[in-house]
């Protein structure tokens, strides 16, 4: 379950940078870079903990499904899914590896307060 995880965000990070590069906001450009340049040094924080405590993580898939529509619509979906996997991935008990998923659901919470409100 970590390795998805992980992956949902790797993915994260490639769908808004592509999306960064095409998009004619600028309020959008400066969220976009904002998120894929923190997104990756969550992911890796989130992986190295997860990997002090339990061992490698022995598979982390390449996703690229749901990146299709607007991309805040697209951010969300992945939110709610790491949001569902997080405790089937860890155990609410391991707090410092929860408290890095935290530090992952505010960015993508922040970054769509900012593509939604400040366009």
């Amino acid at each position: 379950m970590m390795g998805r995880l992980i992956a949902l965000l790797f993915l994260g990070r490639e769908v808004a940078h592509r999306e960064h590069l095409r998009t004619k906001s600028y309020s959008q450009h400066v969220a976009l870079n904002t998120f894929y340049d923190e997104i990756i040094g969550i992911a890796d924080s989130i992986a190295e903990a997860f990997q002090g405590r339990h061992g490698i993580i022995a598979n982390i898939p390449m996703l690229t499904n749901d990146t299709q529509g607007a991309i805040d619509v697209v951010l969300e979906k992945q939110l709610a899914a790491n949001e569902k996997l997080r405790y089937t991935a860890v155990p609410k008990e391991e707090t410092a590896i929860q408290n890095l998923i935290d530090t992952a659901v505010e960015l993508y919470l922040s970054t769509l307060y900012k593509l939604r409100n400040l366009s």
